[in-house]
């Protein structure tokens, strides 16, 4: 009788031991939020310091991160993410997207905000996490 539901969670299971760090001086319930309703494991920072102490100190498996932030910029945090580790997937947010070019071979993602749902969001981290992102 067709599909009960047409947003069903995009990898429930998997995710209990993906720890995501959002870095986000203005959206971290929201995000936080989203994430967990998903199963992921979620560390919030408020500034790009004090994301890149937690990535430093904390197993993480993936960084979606503001491109404003007070203190650095999320290009500046990426730089610095990448020195530290070339394999973790990092997702950008950011309402300009004329900042794209900038951040290319530092971010794996580049998501506009206000432009695209949590649903996308989720999507594109599962794709780069490659968890339940078969078809």
């Amino acid at each position: 009788m067709g599909s009960t539901g047409s947003a069903a969670p995009v990898m429930q299971k998997e995710a209990k031991a993906i720890t995501v760090l959002c870095v986000d001086d203005e959206q971290q319930t929201a995000l936080r939020s989203v994430l967990e309703s998903e199963g992921y494991k979620v560390l919030v920072a408020a500034s790009g310091s004090e994301g890149l102490e937690t990535f430093k100190s904390e197993a993480v498996n993936a960084v979606i991160l503001d491109y404003w932030m007070m203190d650095m910029s999320g290009l500046k945090l990426a730089q610095q993410i990448r020195q530290l580790s070339r394999s973790v997937p990092i997702i950008m947010l950011s309402s300009y997207i004329e900042l794209l070019d900038e951040s290319l071979g530092l971010v794996d993602v580049w998501i506009r905000k206000g432009e695209r749902s949590p649903r996308y969001l989720l999507k594109r981290l599962a794709e780069l996490l490659d968890v339940g992102s078969s078809a």
